[in-house]
């Protein structure tokens, strides 16, 4: 099992320079995390580039090496499981999978995606996937960074997904979550995270985008402190910087069957204001710095 070549993003596409170049001084590490998302994990069989079933033997993989490692927290950036027809299989997908995610004896943090809540209610899905909040949007600091976990899997008139009324090309953020961020990240003063299973990156027109995102960038631009946004959903490595914040879409462990199509990584932040995301299998390194 090797991490990928460390691929470096421009200092240009990032807005600063990159982290190494300035020898004077070491950075201190402030806090890792590991983080993983859309495992899609389900007993049934494979559906085009999905393995739903290889998803236990990846999650052990990764979970092996957070245990090693020992990052401060696992972030799952949704779809946990995926959508099965009733209640009771969905919540067997979860049994299965939480005990593995549960193994590094760290504390875990699910970004809820639309699949964990396409049968289940959010409340069902917060006490089976033993989450550490009971809450899908939240914030927490760990060591002077601040991280912002948000919530899309709302219908288009903000009801919550559950019982099968979720729209994976139709996200979106009610106003009263709007509200809440704005206020979280205009009282925080500290580095920050932020962490949406939907994309924020996209036109609201886009797919895989969430609806409200063109507000939510304006509030995390105003901020002047988020050093990056991580997001899954469309299942592939990508990196779009808009006004200087980094949106970095992680790659899906679903996608392929076999150990060397398993995707996560190990993200790293420093008191120099940077950030590396150290990717393993098929996800890809990161850098960077605001």
């Amino acid at each position: 099992m090797k991490r990928r070549q460390f691929a470096h993003i421009s200092s240009l596409a990032l807005g600063g320079h990159l982290l190494g170049q300035d020898k004077s001084s070491t950075p201190k590490k402030l806090l890792s995390l590991g983080l993983v998302t859309d495992i899609h994990y389900a007993d049934k069989p494979q559906r085009g580039s999905r393995a739903y079933r290889d998803s236990l033997a990846k999650a052990k993989e990764f979970s092996a090496l957070f245990k090693e490692k020992k990052p401060n927290a696992i972030v799952s950036l949704g779809d946990l499981v995926d959508a099965a027809p009733t209640v009771d299989e969905e919540l067997s997908y979860l049994k299965k999978i939480v005990p593995i995610m549960n193994e590094p004896g760290i504390p875990c943090h699910y970004v809820l995606g639309n699949h964990c809540v396409d049968t289940l209610t959010k409340e069902e899905f917060f006490k089976h996937a033993k989450t550490a909040s009971k809450s899908g949007h939240y914030s927490f600091d760990v060591n002077g960074v601040h991280l912002v976990i948000l919530d899309a899997c709302y219908t288009k008139d903000l009801k919550h997904y559950g019982r099968n009324n979720s729209q994976w090309n139709d996200p979106n953020m009610p106003p009263e979550e709007i509200a809440w961020l704005k206020k979280d990240l205009e009282e925080n003063k500290l580095p920050t995270l932020v962490f949406a299973h939907q994309r924020l990156d996209l036109p609201p027109e886009h797919s895989y985008a969430i609806k409200q995102c063109l507000e939510v960038r304006k509030i995390l631009e105003h901020s002047k402190n988020v050093l990056a946004v991580f997001q899954g959903h469309s299942h592939k490595n990508e990196l779009t910087v808009i006004n200087k914040i980094p949106y970095c879409t992680l790659s899906a462990v679903i996608e392929g069957k076999g150990a060397e199509n398993n995707s996560y990584s190990i993200l790293e932040v420093f008191d120099n204001q940077t950030a590396i995301l150290n990717g393993y299998r098929k996800q890809a390194d990161r850098e960077f710095k605001s």
